[in-house]
């Protein structure tokens, strides 16, 4: 394993990595630790933003060019970009089980199911995790 890939890789690419891996354990952490509380609420925050940080960022990444610049990656970083706001609401208006499972599907299916996909032959996390 070697960062030297990442490191090198034209931004946005490393800050879009680095969001990644950080909300990745920042949500792991907050789906660990006890809800409804400020540390969840606080946490919860920098893991929305976290969240928003890799969707916007996403739209800069265009090494795979299915229509125009776009890939069907960018699909999801448009349902992110709804979801992630949606969800803080479904929070605020007390709307918990809306909450808990929107929350749960932003972090299993668009930040680990999206991961999984950069461990492909010939993607920058590939080299990274398994080497050129």
């Amino acid at each position: 394993m070697s960062l030297g890939p990442l490191l090198t890789a034209p931004p946005p690419i490393p800050w879009h990595a680095f969001a990644a891996f950080s909300a990745l354990v920042t949500g792991a952490t907050q789906l660990a630790l006890p809800k409804g509380t400020t540390r969840h609420r606080v946490v919860g925050y920098v893991w929305a933003a976290l969240m928003l940080v890799i969707a916007i960022s996403s739209f800069w990444i265009q090494e795979i060019r299915l229509v125009g610049p776009f890939s069907p990656i960018h699909l999801l970083s448009i349902l992110v970009l709804v979801t992630v706001p949606l969800a803080v609401w479904y929070a605020h208006s007390h709307k918990v089980t809306a909450h808990r499972g929107a929350m749960i599907k932003l972090y299993v299916f668009a930040l680990i199911g999206a991961g999984i996909f950069t461990l492909l032959p010939g993607r920058i996390m590939h080299a990274v995790v398994f080497g050129q």
